[in-house]
């Protein structure tokens, strides 16, 4: 295992919490919202965005709390993992959608939840 300077540990929080609360926020709206108004904005099969969202939330959980509860840590990397491909998936539908720059925000939050696998990848060790 290696140490981790307070600094970059204290980034890697602040990324993790600030994913948590985008992607907890995103899967509950996904959850909630009728499936035509969905369907209406994202080119996608109504089940498979519940699908989608389902994943999000449990993405947002995974972030934070093995890390509060220090149980089962090694599940914080493979939760930012999840998130980082469906983040993948989300920049490809919002360029092959037509929207260019829109899909810049899915791929910075992409890079980001890259970033958090990334820095946790030693709870896999």
């Amino acid at each position: 295992m290696t140490t981790r300077t307070p600094i970059s540990n204290r980034a890697l929080w602040i990324v993790q919490g600030l994913l948590a609360f985008l992607f907890l926020w995103a899967g509950t709206m996904k959850l909630v919202l009728p499936v035509e108004a969905m369907t209406r904005q994202i080119p996608l099969p109504g089940l498979f965005l519940r699908f989608i969202g389902v994943a999000e939330v449990l993405g947002a959980m995974g972030l934070i709390l093995p890390g509060l509860l220090r149980i089962r840590q090694g599940l914080t990397p493979l939760a930012a993992a999840g998130l980082t491909i469906i983040m993948a998936g989300a920049t490809v539908v919002t360029l092959a959608s037509g929207g260019g720059a829109a899909a810049l925000m899915p791929l910075v939050v992409g890079i980001l939840a890259g970033f958090s696998a990334y820095g946790r990848k030693e709870c896999l060790t």
